[in-house]
C-alpha cells in the first residue's frame, strides 16, 4: 500500500483521541449543535410551504424543489465532502461548511424570486455535505473508543433522530409567529456561533506532509461519485413527480449506472481512492449501512405522510404549530432510547439494540398504517410515534458504533460520509417509492369510493388520501421490519469491540 495522504492527526487508529484542552462536554455540544442545524434544515421548511409558494409565487410542480434542491446537493457531495475533510483537515472542513451553509440560509431568507431561494436551498445543501461528515468523524477522533464515545455517539444519534421532528415543530413556530423567512434566518446566529467557537475548542489540523500533497487527490473519483449519486437521487426524485417510465427519469437512472460503475472501477485501481472499498468487506459495517439506508427510509416517508394526514382540513385538521408538538413524543421517545442505548451497549453490544430496534420502530409504523378518517391523536397517532421514537433511538446508537467502530483515523471522514450518504439517500429514494405507492393507493380508493357513491365529494377525497398515505406507512414498516433481518444475518460486532477503557471514562 501506498503511504499515507495528507491527513489530519491521529493516525494510529481510531481507539486513539486527541489531547483536549476544553471540556469534553463543551466539545460534544459545538457537534451536536451543528448536527442538529444540519438535520432539522432537511424538515424545518417543510411547513413553510404553502406560505413560501404564496410569496415567492411557486407553482405547485415547482415548489417540491425548495426541499429537493437540498436534497440533491447534500447527497450528491457527502462523499467528496467526507473526503475533503480527511486530506484537508476536519476542523477545517468544519468552519468551511458552517460558513458556507449559514451565508446560504441567510441568502435564502431574502430570497425574493424562485431562482434565488432554490440556488441558496441548493448552497445549504453543499455547506451540509461539508458539514456532517466532519461532525462525525470528529467523534471518533475525539472521543476514545469504549463508554467516553458510546455517551458522544448516544448524544448525535439522539440529535440525529430527534432533529426532523425538531423541524416540523420550530418550522410551525416560525411560520405560524414569525414569518416563513426566519425558517432559513434562524441558522445564521447558530452558524456563525458555532464556526466562531469551534477555534476554541478543537485542536488545529496536523497534516501529515507525505511528499505527494494533494496530487494523487482522486479527481475522477470524486467527479464520478458526484455525478453517479446526483443522478441516482434526482432519478427518484423525478420518479416521485413524474413516473418512472419518464423519459427523463430513465435518462438520469441510466447515468447513475454509468457514472457508480465507473467509480467502482476507478476506485478499485487507484493507489488513493475517495472511497476505500476495503470499508466494504466487513459485513458488520455493511450491514449497518444498509440498516442505515432502509430505517432512514421508513422513518423520513413517515414524517411526509403522517404531517400531510395531520394537516389535511378533511381529517385532523391540525395548525402548523399542532402538527409540528405532535411530534414532541417521538423527539421523547428517541432522546430516552438513544440515552439508554448508550450506556446498554458496552456491556451488550450494539448487535442486539440493532436487531431490536428496527422491530420497535416497525411496530410504531405498523400502528399508524391502521389510522382511519375519524382516527384522534390519542389513540390513532400516539402509540405510533412513542414506538417509533423509542426503537429508532436504539437504531441510531447501535448503527452509530457498528459503523464506526474499528475504522483507521486515515478513513473516519470516508467512513462518517458513507453513513451520512446512507441515510440520505434512504431517505430521498424511500420517499420517491413510497410516494408512488401512496399515490397508486389513493387513485384505487377513489375510484372504489365514486363507484358506490357516484361523485367525488370531500369525504371521497380525505379517504382516498388517507388510504395512500396509510398504505405508505405500511410499506415503511416492511422496510424498516426488513432492516432488522439484514442485522440478524450480516451484523457479527460483539460488546468487546466496544468495551470500556477506564482510561476513556472522564464524564
Amino acid at each position: 500500500m501506498s503511504t499515507a495522504p495528507p491527513e489530519v492527526a491521529p493516525t494510529t487508529g481510531s481507539s486513539e483521541a486527541p489531547s483536549r484542552g476544553v471540556s469534553p462536554g463543551i466539545a460534544l455540544a459545538v457537534l451536536a449543535g451543528a448536527q442538529l442545524m444540519i438535520v432539522l434544515d432537511a424538515t424545518i421548511v417543510n411547513i413553510a410551504l404553502p406560505d413560501i409558494r404564496r410569496a415567492l409565487g411557486f407553482s405547485e410542480a415547482s415548489l417540491t424543489w425548495v426541499m429537493n434542491a437540498y436534497t440533491l446537493t447534500f447527497g450528491g457531495l457527502l462523499l467528496l465532502g467526507g473526503r475533503l475533510g480527511d486530506l484537508l483537515g476536519r476542523r477545517r472542513m468544519f468552519i468551511s461548511g458552517l460558513l458556507v451553509f449559514t451565508i446560504a440560509s441567510l441568502l435564502g431568507g431574502f430570497a425574493q424570486n424562485e431562482a434565488t431561494l432554490l440556488a441558496a436551498r441548493a448552497l445549504q445543501g453543499v455547506g451540509g455535505a461539508f458539514t456532517a461528515p466532519a461532525v462525525l468523524s470528529l467523534i471518533t477522533t475525539t472521543f476514545k473508543e469504549g463508554a467516553e464515545r458510546n455517551k458522544a455517539l448516544g448524544v448525535y444519534a439522539a440529535v440525529s433522530g430527534m432533529g426532523a421532528a425538531v423541524g416540523l415543530l420550530a418550522g410551525g413556530f416560525l411560520t405560524e409567529y414569525a414569518n416563513w423567512r426566519w425558517v432559513m434566518f434562524v441558522n445564521v446566529p447558530i452558524g456563525v456561533g458555532l464556526a466562531l467557537t469551534i477555534p476554541k475548542v478543537f485542536p488545529a489540523d496536523k497534516v501529515v506532509d507525505s511528499g505527494r500533497g494533494l496530487g494523487r487527490f482522486d479527481i475522477p473519483g470524486a467527479i464520478t461519485s458526484t455525478v453517479g449519486v446526483s443522478a441516482l437521487v434526482y432519478g427518484f426524485i423525478r420518479a416521485a413527480e413524474e413516473s418512472w417510465t419518464d423519459s427523463v427519469t430513465l435518462t438520469a437512472f441510466a447515468m447513475a449506472v454509468v457514472f457508480i460503475g465507473a467509480f467502482v472501477t476507478i476506485e478499485l485501481r487507484t493507489r488513493q481512492p475517495l472511497l476505500p472499498l476495503r470499508m466494504f468487506a466487513n459485513s458488520t459495517r455493511t450491514g449497518g449501512y444498509l440498516v442505515m439506508m432502509l430505517s432512514g427510509a421508513g422513518m423520513m416517508a413517515t414524517f411526509f405522510f403522517l404531517t400531510l394526514f395531520m394537516q389535511n382540513p378533511d381529517l385532523m385538521d391540525l395548525s402548523p404549530v399542532l402538527a409540528g408538538t405532535a411530534y414532541l413524543p417521538l423527539t421523547a421517545g428517541i432522546i430516552t432510547s438513544a440515552q439508554m442505548t448508550s450506556r446498554l451497549i458496552t456491556t451488550r453490544g450494539p448487535r442486539p439494540f440493532l436487531i431490536a430496534g428496527p422491530l420497535v420502530a416497525g411496530a410504531g409504523l405498523l400502528w399508524l398504517s391502521f389510522l382511519e378518517t375519524d382516527s384522534n391523536y390519542w389513540s390513532g397517532i400516539l402509540p405510533g410515534v412513542v414506538l417509533m421514537g423509542l426503537g429508532m433511538g436504539a437504531v441510531f446508537v447501535s448503527i452509530m458504533s457498528t459503523a464506526t467502530a474499528g475504522i483507521a483515523a486515515e478513513d473516519s471522514g470516508i467512513g462518517s460520509a458513507v453513513l451520512n450518504v446512507t441515510q440520505q439517500i434512504g431517505g430521498t429514494i424511500g420517499l420517491a417509492v413510497l410516494a408512488t405507492i401512496s399515490t397508486s393507493a389513493a387513485k384505487s380508493a377513489f375510484d372504489d369510493e365514486v363507484a358506490k357513491v357516484g361523485e367525488p365529494t370531500s369525504a371521497v377525497i380525505a379517504h382516498a388520501s388517507a388510504s395512500g398515505w396509510t398504505t405508505a406507512i405500511l410499506a415503511a414498516s416492511i422496510m424498516v421490519f426488513a432492516s432488522s433481518l439484514i442485522a440478524f444475518a450480516l451484523v457479527r460486532i460483539r460488546k468487546e469491540d466496544v468495551r470500556v477503557d477506564p482510561s476513556a471514562v472522564t464524564h
